[in-house]
């Protein structure tokens, strides 16, 4: 059996101290639910005495969250965790995180102190929150650049005052993952009473580690890592929690697992980063948007024949449906085809070589390659034609102080028909009221808005996913309003999904 892992997820305190990505009580509430819900052990809720908003979200998020432990942050300092006890009040499993700096450049430059001080500093602030909660983590910040037979000393002395957890936190990022998991492995091996807490780590990403350090510290006996949702924090960010989890279950020959849901992975990704304005890279692990694409003729026609070839994830295990096979110019026959055969066309051998060799000849000359473009090779290659039976004849959008309403007219085949809606924006807005006048049940599945160029003036390139039963097509559009862009590509989207229903009734 798989020894135990806890995940500490500080997505709400160290991920929310990246500038533009600060939230609200009740988005906090909502990332918590999803934390909860994911699977997450303990949630860092906030540094309680450094703002009446922090205060706050710590104890309504106590109240909101039922079986993750709610952390709450402090210095080693009396009335920091006076504040933190009362913000944690109303939490039915609560923990006081307290620390201080044990670097030579923290002990003697910022806290101007000495050695045997800061032990007395750390010891005094297990104590003291040990009189409120029985569950005290202690942090040594920068344990990254701290010397080990000094770390142990602080070790062994905040263990003997009660601390649960001793966090070693690689603060700047500095640690090879060699160094830090030998610092780990010195602490486990030298602190006489290490068995009576749990070691976590906290690493961050300047150098591009924090992953390959967290697993390090794990494989030297860690059993708590901290870490946030797609890696955000402080400069470069913090550990990711989605790598952590899914590197665990690649390699299960380590023998640790975690309580995660790993099929929560995407959705909670996407929330995060929606709601605090940080868009995820495209080349991001796990979840990133190209995370499992394959445009490469070779690497698409392998997968196509068994996705391990080069997939050691399955898509489905975080979240996602399908891998996705981008075509390029680089991709294959046997991409085209199974493309066409999702777009309900199944071409013979002789026929699917003309379309791949005008397909060679679009993809040289296009960045993408859309559906419709496809279903456009398919009609000029065996004389079908692909009409686009829903069009956008009229729009109109009103917002500013206003709840945000549309109203559009479709031209559907021969009639035109409108509608008036309100969303929680112009493009919700557009969205519902072409939904009520279309028979089709669809859910917008991906949505992206890309700037093309620079200024205000700018055009906007939106793509759209959507997904009606089995099938998933792609909307294209773009225009300086990118209002109307996104309400067009929706619309090229639902033409493609006619297009696709009426092959396959043929």
């Amino acid at each position: 059996m798989s020894e135990k892992l806890f995940i500490f997820d500080t997505t709400l305190r160290d991920g929310e101290q990246v500038p533009g990505c600060q939230l609200n009580t009740v988005e906090k509430i909502e990332v918590a639910r999803a934390l909860e819900e994911l699977g997450v052990d303990i949630i860092e809720a906030g540094f309680p005495i450094s703002s009446p908003g922090d205060f706050n979200s710590v104890r309504e998020i106590s109240k909101a969250v039922t079986h993750p432990t709610i952390c709450a942050l402090t210095r080693a300092v009396q009335k920091d965790i006076d504040v933190a006890a009362d913000a944690l009040s109303l939490a039915k499993h609560k923990r006081i995180h307290t620390g201080i700096g044990v670097s030579e450049s923290h002990i003697y430059y910022k806290l101007k102190s000495n050695p045997e001080e800061i032990i007395e500093r750390a010891v005094a602030a297990v104590k003291h929150a040990k009189k409120y909660v029985e569950d005290v983590e202690f942090y040594a910040e920068d344990a990254g650049r701290a010397d080990n037979e000094y770390l142990a000393r602080v070790v062994e002395a905040v263990i003997a005052a009660g601390a649960t957890v001793v966090n070693i936190p690689d603060t700047t990022g500095y640690c090879l993952p060699l160094q830090y998991g030998k610092k780990i492995k010195y602490l486990m091996e030298h602190v006489s009473n290490i068995d009576k807490a749990i070691i976590s780590t906290h690493c961050h990403n300047d150098l591009g580690m924090a992953t390959a350090n967290t697993l390090e510290g794990i494989i030297n006996g860690a059993r708590q890592a901290e870490v946030t949702i797609n890696g955000i924090g402080e400069r470069a960010g913090n550990t990711s929690l989605e790598e952590v989890v899914m590197a665990l279950r690649c390699h299960k020959h380590l023998n640790v697992d975690t309580g995660i849901n790993s099929k929560l992975i995407t959705s909670t990704s996407r929330m995060v980063s929606s709601m605090m304005n940080m868009p995820v890279q495209a080349n991001k692990a796990i979840v990133g948007r190209n995370a499992f694409a394959h445009s490469s003729g070779i690497h698409q026609d392998g997968v196509l024949k068994n996705r391990e070839s080069y997939e050691i994830i399955d898509p489905v295990d975080v979240g996602l449906d399908e891998s996705v096979i981008a075509l390029t110019a680089r991709s294959g026959r046997a991409a085209l085809s199974h493309r066409l055969e999702l777009l309900g066309y199944k071409l013979e051998h002789e026929e699917l070589d003309k379309v791949y060799k005008k397909f060679l000849e679009l993809a040289d000359q296009k960045k993408d390659i859309r559906d419709d473009d496809l279903l456009y090779l398919v009609g000029a290659t065996t004389g079908e034609k692909i009409s686009k039976r829903i069009q956008l004849k009229y729009l109109q959008i009103l917002t500013g102080t206003l709840i945000p309403t549309a109203t559009v007219i479709l031209k559907i085949g021969d009639s035109e028909r409108t509608a008036t809606s309100t969303g929680n924006g112009p493009v919700d807005a557009a969205v519902k009221a072409i939904k009520s006048l279309i028979n089709e049940s669809v859910m917008i599945t991906e949505f992206l808005i890309q700037a093309m160029n620079k200024g205000s003036d700018d055009v906007g390139r939106v793509h759209v996913q959507l997904k009606c039963g089995s099938m998933l097509v792609h909307g294209f559009s773009a225009n300086t309003d990118v209002v109307k862009a996104a309400v067009e590509a929706f619309v090229d989207a639902l033409n493609l999904i006619n297009a696709t229903e009426k092959k396959e009734t043929k």
